[in-house]
Parts: structure tokens; sequence; C-alpha cells
């Protein structure tokens, strides 16, 4: 595992995680991350001490299905990340990340393992339009989902991950703040235990996971 900076874990943020820009940079937060482990500073995963309670959610899959994801990912190890498919760098980074870890398990522990994406700007990100970005950016294994941003929000709020709505630039392109963290669902407890900031590797993924699937710490 790569060493990072306490200070930097620390700074990941609370009930409003830091916001990233895609292609733009972050939004400022000084709010300190509650829950981290002391010994989680020196690695890729930042284990919580205080895990988040998976959320009541339920929104329309890539099939144009509801999917209500306490209830689909119930005793499975998931792993749950915001963001949208015209993101120009971090989301297609992050999903290619997991994908590439994902293809190095064995078909069981594939089968075992849920990758939900859930798109932070719906107008745009039709089940249709997810469903294709999925194949290029991740596998079309992963679960896909949009709704209306409300609900959306709400349900990422409950993770403490912050989203704001898409906005449209001056030069007319239309960029999403949203939170980067990827949080690991436990098969066990289906609490979020586990978070990944965007600098995780597929490295880090792939020496987790197989950790991941059984609950346990990475």
């Amino acid at each position: 595992m790569r060493k990072k900076n306490a200070l930097a874990v620390a700074l990941v943020a609370s009930a409003a995680l830091t916001l990233s820009a895609c292609g733009g940079g972050k939004a400022d937060s000084s709010k300190p991350l509650s829950g981290v482990s002391a010994d989680a500073a020196t690695k890729a995963a930042t284990v919580l001490d205080r895990p988040f309670k998976k959320p009541n959610l339920v929104l329309t899959d890539t099939h144009g299905k509801k999917y209500d994801l306490r209830e689909q990912t119930e005793g499975k190890p998931t792993l749950v990340y915001y963001g949208y498919t015209n993101c120009p760098d971090v989301c297609p980074l992050t999903m290619s990340n997991i994908a590439i870890a994902y293809k190095k398990l064995s078909p069981a522990d594939r089968e075992k393992l849920q990758v939900v994406f859930i798109t932070t700007d719906p107008e745009r990100d039709t089940p249709k339009a997810l469903g294709k970005w999925l194949k290029g950016a991740g596998d079309p294994a992963f679960t896909g989902l949009s709704g209306d941003f409300p609900t959306i929000q709400a349900g990422a709020r409950q993770m403490g991950i912050g989203i704001d709505p898409p906005k449209k630039e001056k030069d007319g392109s239309v960029v999403s703040m949203h939170g980067a963290q990827v949080i690991a669902f436990s098969p066990k407890t289906d609490a979020g235990y586990v978070l990944y900031g965007e600098d995780a590797t597929a490295d880090d993924y792939a020496n987790d996971l197989p950790k991941l699937l059984k609950g346990e710490n990475p």
C-alpha cells in the first residue's frame, strides 16, 4: 500500500466529503473526516470507525428497471461511487481502475462483488447513456443508476458524500461537483466501512478486493 499524509486523509471531510469538479480541481473543505482509524493514514483505504449505513435509495438501472440499493445488494460486498459520464478525468479513471481489479478476480468472486455507479448528472445520464458508458469506462456487469437529482443527492448525503446540481459554465460546458470517494460496504453488516479517495490505483483495489469480499479490513 502507498503511504499517505495523515493530514491529507483527515481532510477528506465528514458529512460533506470534499467535492471534486472533474477536470477543474477541488472545492475547499476544512471539515475533518469523522470516524477514521489512526492507522488508516498509511493505506490507500481508509477504514471508518463509524461506518455509513447503506442509503435507503431506489433509482432506475440501465435496463430501465427500479433498483433498490439496500434490497439488491443485501449481504453482498458492494462498491458505490457517485460521478457522471461527461466527466473528463476522475470518474472514468476511477471506474477503469475498479474494472481492472475486478477482472483479476475469479468468476465466482466477480459474481459476488456489486459495483454501483450512481450519476450526479441525471438529466444527461439517462439509463441508456449510463449503460453505454459503463461498457467502455468500467465493465458491463457494473450497475449504473439514474433518477431525479434530489433523491440522488439525499442518498449521497446518507453516505457522507456531498454533490451539487450540475452547473453550466461560461464556455457552455456542464460541471458536476461531487465527492470522488468510493465506499465499500461489508457483506457481513451491509455498512459502508471502507473509503477510497480518487488517488486509489487499480493495484490498490486488486490488493484489497479479496478482503473486501469477505468483509475484512484491507
